[in-house]
């Protein structure tokens, strides 16, 4: 038996498969707010009921947002503050008495749709989060792609290419650069641009609405958001070459761009022709929290 766990800022997720990648069983708690060890001890909590309730003991694999660092072996880049600096790998490792693995979410996300998802039996996987942030995971031949420095895949914190003029130098990143794929390509993103050429306050979600309602001003953000996603997905293309990418998050329910972006993306390709496919997750919001099982292969 395989557990997963999905820590996320707001929620904490376990799971357990079977060696057919079957669901045993599946439970979420409320993440405790800025504490470490409160956070670690739920995690442990959450590990024993899973155990209590299939009578087996597993294997455990960790999605967290951010990385271990190479370096340090700490957490670093969590948007859960109260995890950085600390040794989240060995702290679990003592309390759960065995050994773990860890790796980031969006690799953990890539790995599921790799392993038993959308893009089961492709090669080259290139799987992408896009909601409140961006974020990416590469798995090659059914392993995650790490690197020596722990941070392939790190797709959003790369300028948006080919930048029109009025896209230079680009929105601030929390990262401390101007112009990351991450502030065009995320929800907040896509709503500051349109706040920017309307005035107005609206989040993703309604101003897709809008824009199948017919509104102009919506499918043009839509259009222009399209054009980014393209010329920044082509990027990846021209570097990995990727058979399959996986779309997650919350920008990922948008159907229209699974036909508008690869339309798009040719004219960006180095390539008399693109055969990468832009496909919607199998799993969705459950991909984390598989692939963190998967971990164990």
């Amino acid at each position: 038996m395989r557990i997963g766990i999905d820590l996320g800022g707001t929620k904490i997720e376990a799971i357990a498969l079977d060696e057919a990648g079957d669901e045993l069983f599946r439970q979420r708690v409320a993440t405790p707010v800025n504490d470490y060890w409160q956070v670690l001890n739920t995690i442990v909590e959450l590990v024993n009921l899973v155990e209590q309730k299939t009578q087996q003991q597993g294997s455990i694999g960790v999605g967290t947002p951010g990385a271990l660092s190479p370096a340090s072996g700490l957490l670093r880049n969590s948007n859960s503050v109260c995890l950085n600096h600390q040794p989240v790998k060995q702290d679990l490792e003592k309390l759960l008495e065995r050994e773990i693995r860890i790796a980031n979410d969006a690799n953990c996300f890539a790995l599921s749709e790799a392993t038993d998802g959308a893009a089961m039996g492709a090669d080259i996987v290139f799987g992408v989060i896009i909601g409140t942030g961006t974020g990416a995971g590469v798995v090659v031949n059914g392993t995650v792609l790490t690197g020596p420095n722990a941070i392939a895949g790190e797709w959003g914190h790369n300028p948006l290419p080919w930048p029109a003029d009025d896209e230079r130098p680009g929105p601030e990143c929390y990262c401390g650069k101007q112009g990351c794929i991450e502030t065009f390509l995320s929800g907040p993103g896509m709503a500051k641009d349109y706040q920017n050429r309307t005035g107005q306050q609206l989040n993703a979600e309604q101003i897709v609405a809008l824009a199948k309602q017919g509104d102009a001003q919506a499918e043009t953000i839509l259009r222009c958001y399209e054009d980014r996603m393209a010329r920044s997905l082509a990027h990846v293309i021209n570097i990995l070459d990727p058979d399959v990418i996986v779309l997650g998050g919350g920008m990922s329910n948008i159907q229209r761009l699974y036909v508008n972006v690869p339309a798009q993306w040719g004219q960006y390709v180095f390539s008399d022709k693109v055969f990468t496919k832009l496909i919607a997750p199998r799993f969705g919001d459950s991909s984390g929290v598989r692939g963190a099982a998967w971990l164990w292969g």
